[in-house]
């Protein structure tokens, strides 16, 4: 009983006294910022006393006021524009917080306002403050979509990701245009981890060509992908190992996929397919002379490799003799021979191959573009090169102007091969 009494007491001496209105004039106006403060943060203070509070000099006191539940809706407004870092930021925790559970029956003009007081910080300069809206909004299907919008878009991924990762607010619509307009891979990695990934969000996804995003898409078990998509996305992943093991752990793959995947993926991987506690005794017998087939294959290539012609050397020789065109470059990528390609590239263009290789590596849009020039191949080719070979993403590849014609000048193609001959030592050549 004492311990229930010392509760309760302790609970009364916790709220303080009620003030009279001349008390809190009085005390808003004290010289003592610990006076102002203190009356700042009391959730009974009348409105107009917050709301004179919210214009003090004293940052603490504004912080007060910010973070108080019961300011009213014009004293957050002269928040949202607060030049101290520490009070936008706590204004916009308790916006954020209070705005969702805004009812239809609250006054038009305080939902007017909260969304204003919202709109405001969603721009707001410091990422700080728009990540905090983010962290709070994300979850809430209440959320006012014209503000979830904004924080989708933004460029600051810790603001975006959250939202594009969790936001029940956000239609596929919204996923596809965003994807569509995208320039960071990080936001399409968000969307690929969403708890629920539609077909045509899946496709757009897909259709970006980004390596991180397609293997986050294919490791989230609840992203739903058409069989045709995942068609294409095997087709491409024999020299991208990092979607080998999300493929082999895709839920519900079809025989089809499961033999087209054991053909490229690892033994350790093969293992773990043939492991699937899904799959029909037939297909597990399938895989099992796959990867025999398979051993077989790879010691015959042992064997031979000795004496394999080095890409340099074949590249060389099939210029020689004239061999060395377009059509040969592209059924070379079509195998997923990169090493001859590079090759090829570097032979053509008698530029060093690390070049070739920085430029790939760095997935250089307009670097690839001035290696197909140099090496005298069609534009149109070299939009495919950017996207098989630098792993570029279609919506960020040059593409021909005039049918076939080089979108950069010779002078800036010239720029982008001296940048990346610079970045390798002056005496590489190109065997």
């Amino acid at each position: 009983m004492k311990n229930v009494l010392r509760r309760i007491a302790g609970t009364l001496k916790l709220r303080p006294e009620p003030l009279s209105y001349d008390e809190e004039k009085r005390l808003a106006q004290h010289g003592d910022i610990k006076a102002r403060t203190k009356l700042a943060a009391r959730e009974d203070a009348r409105p107009e006393i917050l709301y004179y509070l919210a214009e003090d000099p004293s940052p603490e006191v504004r912080r007060k006021i910010a973070a108080n539940a019961n300011t009213p809706r014009h004293a957050d407004l002269i928040l949202a524009r607060d030049n101290d870092d520490v009070v936008r930021t706590d204004l916009a925790g308790k916006i954020a917080r209070l705005a969702p559970g805004l009812s239809a029956n609250e006054q038009e003009s305080v939902r007017r306002m909260t969304y204003e007081v919202l709109e405001i910080l969603a721009r707001d300069q410091l990422p700080r403050v728009r990540r905090i809206l983010a962290e709070t909004l994300k979850d809430m299907a209440e959320a006012p979509p014209e503000i979830i919008g904004k924080l989708a878009r933004d460029a600051d991924i810790a603001v975006a990701g959250p939202v594009l990762r969790s936001s029940p607010v956000l239609t596929d619509e919204d996923l596809i245009e965003i994807i569509r307009s995208c320039t960071s891979c990080g936001l399409l990695t968000a969307i690929s981890q969403r708890r629920s990934v539609g077909e045509k969000v899946s496709d757009a996804i897909a259709g970006t060509g980004d390596v991180e995003a397609i293997g986050a898409l294919l490791a989230n078990p609840s992203a739903q992908i058409r069989e045709e998509t995942l068609d294409r996305i095997i087709d491409d992943a024999p020299e991208i190992e990092a979607w080998h093991a999300p493929l082999v752990r895709r839920p519900k793959l079809s025989q089809r996929a499961i033999m087209k995947i054991a053909r490229f993926v690892a033994h350790s991987l093969v293992d773990e397919l043939q492991a699937r506690g899904d799959l029909a005794p037939s297909t597990v017998a399938a895989v099992k002379r796959e990867l025999s087939n398979r051993l077989e294959r790879e010691a015959e290539e042992g064997k031979d490799a000795a004496s394999e012609e080095p890409p340099l050397v074949r590249a060389q020789r099939l210029k020689a003799e004239g061999n060395l065109t377009e059509k040969a470059i592209a059924d070379a990528l079509a195998s997923g021979d990169r090493r001859f390609v590079g090759a090829a590239l570097a032979v053509l263009s008698n530029l060093p191959l690390p070049v070739i290789e920085k430029a790939a590596e760095s997935k250089s849009a307009r670097g690839i573009t001035a290696v197909c020039w140099k090496a005298g191949l069609g534009m149109r080719f070299a939009t495919q090169l950017q996207i098989r070979l630098a792993h570029i993403a279609p919506q960020s590849a040059l593409n021909p102007v005039n049918v076939d014609q080089y979108p950069l000048t010779p002078e800036e193609m010239e720029w982008q091969l001296d940048f990346f001959g610079s970045m390798v030592p002056s005496n590489t050549g190109t065997s």
